[in-house]
């Protein structure tokens, strides 16, 4: 299958034959296990203080004296402490920060999720499935030459994307900021934010000047993962790729 090579201007400079790892069979199942696997490696092992709960003066006054068989603070108060369910008392079942969150995947599961994964950034119904807004006229995925990788300035880059036609997507980011629900809030990630384009690109510029539009992610050919290609475990991200990265995508 061959795509048009984008230049600066937004115009088709030539054409291209996308690698054989374009014709990967669409697999949800796979990239929906691949991803959670993912999120489950990434879990911060967390659990109570072994003491907590359990810092108290007491004893167990023993049977026969018509009362409930809890340990209480020593001196005659009465008070029960210690137990589960008492006032200032331990948790029955505390998480434990040994326990293991690790999962694991077979290394032909996980590749063939990558795979599958760059394969569906060509599928235009799938792509447009995930919410991304583009121009309908460009070829998926949006290959661009390889000077788009020493734009230095985020304006520059801007101006690229209004004239490829993929900039309605990250004003689809923009307006999608909201507040995130739950406790997340007051522990450093206040907002949500869409997902919007995936830059994959060789070593260049526009990993500083693109990083920081709304919503996009940019990586090396080398470091892409299910989680840049399928968020959320769903297939058929806006990729937008150099020249050269695809060719190193062909060759891995």
């Amino acid at each position: 299958m061959k795509v048009n090579v984008y230049d600066l201007d937004g115009n088709v400079k030539n054409k291209t034959e996308l690698p054989e790892i374009f014709e990967t069979p669409y697999r949800p199942d796979v990239i929906k296990k691949a991803f959670w696997i993912a999120m489950s490696n990434k879990r911060q092992p967390y659990g109570a203080d072994p003491l907590a709960g359990k810092r108290h003066a007491c004893e167990w006054p023993g049977k026969g004296r018509g009362m409930a068989r809890i340990p209480r603070l020593n001196g005659g108060v009465g008070r029960a402490v210690q137990a589960p369910n008492t006032v200032g008392g331990r948790r029955a079942h505390p998480p434990k920060a040994e326990k293991n969150w690790k999962e694991k995947i077979n290394k032909k599961e996980r590749r063939l999720a990558i795979l599958s994964g760059i394969a569906c950034t060509k599928d235009v119904e799938l792509v447009k499935a995930r919410g991304h807004r583009f121009d309908e006229k460009i070829t998926l995925p949006v290959v661009v030459d390889d000077k788009f990788k020493d734009l230095s300035k985020t304006k520059d880059v801007i101006e690229v994307l209004e004239k490829i036609g993929v900039y309605d997507d990250i004003i689809r980011a923009k307006n999608g900021k909201k507040i995130r629900a739950g406790k997340g809030k007051r522990r450093g990630r206040k907002y949500r934010v869409p997902k919007s384009l995936l830059i994959v690109s060789q070593e260049g510029n526009i990993h500083k000047s693109a990083r920081n539009l709304p919503g996009v992610d940019v990586v090396e050919p080398s470091q892409l993962n299910i989680m840049h290609l399928a968020p959320g475990g769903v297939a058929g991200r806006l990729m937008i790729i150099t020249e050269t990265a695809l060719k190193m995508l062909g060759g891995s």
